[in-house]
């Protein structure tokens, strides 16, 4: 099945699955072009906040490819709030199990993996948050990383 009608069917079925998905502030992937993540590249997310009283889950999330070579991801993450102020951290996203088994959700050639980053988060300041991620691994080009999202919940 190639790649296209993966992202289709995918596609249709998150619409589907997100429209009935009240506890979803925020949920977005980004494209890596032809699957290959720069090591200088970041991806960026502006993530809308304006309840400052809720509690809040924020996830990472992964679309790798069968060819990635590793079985884990490390993520320097960069949350900036209005304002200016930064938090800096890394993240490990583990992607297959240690016999091999990728953990992630899908078929075809295209797993996706969601991954908790922080539970039980506030946002102090209502505006606009952006959330940076690059890869931590020791490639330059890191081959088989498709698309890489964020997602933030409400906590009921």
């Amino acid at each position: 099945m190639n790649r296209i009608l993966q992202s289709i069917i995918f596609a249709t079925v998150l619409f589907v699955t997100a429209s009935c998905d009240n506890r979803r502030v925020f949920d977005q992937y980004k494209s890596i072009p032809k699957s290959s993540w720069q090591k200088d590249s970041l991806v960026v997310f502006n993530v809308p906040v304006d309840d400052t009283l809720q509690n809040h889950n924020l996830f990472i999330n992964v679309r790798n490819e069968l060819n990635y070579r590793y079985s884990n991801l490390w993520l320097f993450v960069t949350i900036e709030q209005p304002g200016g102020t930064a938090l800096k951290d890394t993240f490990e996203l583990v992607l297959a199990d240690p016999t091999g088994k990728w953990l992630g959700q899908g078929f075809g050639g295209l797993k996706t993996r969601q991954a908790v980053y922080r539970r039980n988060v506030f946002f102090p300041h209502s505006g606009t948050y952006f959330i940076r991620l690059q890869h931590g691994m020791r490639d330059e080009e890191l081959e088989g990383i498709a698309d890489v999202g964020f997602r933030v919940e409400k906590i009921k």
